[in-house]
């Protein structure tokens, strides 16, 4: 299956954000409402974008650590497909994330944001919780230092996708990183500023699906 190309607002602002869809919306898989927007405008941005997207997949990036079925019921009643939990929650929350999902039927689920000192021990409880997305991160700090994609991160993934997970790749890619994950049955790749901040953030968002689809057809 082709990998899914989601793009991270993350905006300071809804109308920022808006503004940035507007060119590429039609385009892209997955329509991310970042943590960043999410501190600034609440769950705001999800009702506004199912409203304008209303077959696009929207993720809510809340990354929750506690209160897993109270959170999934406002990301879910807002309008959101997926949302986000982080590695270090306890597995009760992410049960109750996805149980809620599950309640609301269609393709509603919740993704495992892996940061951190996270541990294949911490994967298979997951797994054995049903729980099936992970996202994979080069984080925006390591970014900042300097940190590039390195054969440990190419093993990672290569060992969740072997467990069955669905892996979600991010971390400042770029166009020329796609390559480096051709091995691999990647469920979805994230672009934010590398879409967002181009000249053409149109042109970049197709060049991307036109990358993917050389590798996974």
């Amino acid at each position: 299956m082709k990998p899914k190309l989601q793009v991270a607002l993350d905006n300071t602002s809804l109308s920022d954000a808006l503004e940035a869809i507007r060119e590429i919306g039609d385009i892209i898989d997955v329509i991310e409402v970042g943590t960043i927007l999410h501190v600034a405008e609440g769950l705001e941005p999800v009702r506004c974008l199912r409203a304008l997207y209303p077959d696009k997949i929207i993720l809510a990036d809340i990354k929750g650590a506690d209160a897993g079925s109270l959170l999934a019921k406002q990301c879910f009643g807002a309008g959101a497909t997926w949302m986000t939990v982080i590695c270090c929650a306890e597995i009760p929350t992410m049960k109750g994330m996805l149980d809620t999902a599950k309640s609301y039927g269609g393709e509603k689920d919740v993704q495992i944001e892996l940061y951190g000192d996270w541990t294949w021990e911490h994967a298979r409880s997951w797994k054995e919780a049903g729980l099936t997305q992970v996202v994979y991160h080069r984080s925006r700090d390591a970014q900042a230092a300097g940190k590039s994609w390195g054969r440990n991160d190419l093993e990672k993934i290569g060992e969740l996708c072997n467990m069955g997970f669905d892996v979600t790749v991010t971390g400042g890619l770029t166009i020329e990183d796609i390559k480096l994950f051709k091995d691999y049955p990647i469920g979805c790749f994230i672009a934010g500023r590398s879409i967002r901040d181009a000249e053409s953030p149109r042109g970049a968002a197709k060049a991307f699906k036109e990358e993917i689809s050389k590798y996974w057809g």
